[in-house]
């Protein structure tokens, strides 16, 4: 059985070698770049009617289907990568965690943000100062429950 990464690895050569950008295998796939994307770099999976768009728009090996369905790990191998880009999300966390999770509670109650019910969209705002990256991340509110 082909791993998630060897699958990711596959992926990102027929990418390339297709000449394909992430926003043209998500509308072939039927679902949003973000989500595609990281079922393609193996932290989500898909299910098997998105699969098989994915492995015909790919051009990929029967045995990928199997690997783009399973289940993933979710791990790390770092407690904060060193890519500059995620470390600086990371930074982000770091310095306004604590903020975001007063202001969720302010507005919300004691619970945290559902990762599971989630959609994430970075979008590209033009700004004469130099373009803006736009992060969206929409979870559902998940209380704690008291027993």
């Amino acid at each position: 059985m082909m791993t998630k990464q060897a699958l990711t690895d596959l992926i990102l050569e027929k990418k390339t070698a297709l000449g394909l950008s992430w926003a043209d295998i998500a509308s072939g796939v039927g679902l949003s770049p973000t989500f595609v994307t990281s079922a393609c770099l193996g932290m989500n999976s898909l299910k098997p009617e998105f699969a098989d768009k994915l492995v015909a728009i790919l051009e990929l090996p029967a045995e990928a289907k199997a690997a783009i369905e399973a289940c993933p790990m979710k791990t790390w191998e770092q407690t904060v990568p060193t890519d500059p880009l995620i470390y600086r999300l990371y930074e982000v966390v770091g310095v306004y965690g604590p903020t975001m999770k007063e202001l969720i509670h302010e507005e919300f109650g004691d619970g945290i943000m559902s990762a599971i019910d989630f959609s994430l969209d970075i979008d590209r705002e033009a700004n004469p100062a130099g373009d803006r990256v736009v992060i969206t991340m929409n979870g559902k509110f998940l209380p704690y429950k008291s027993w």
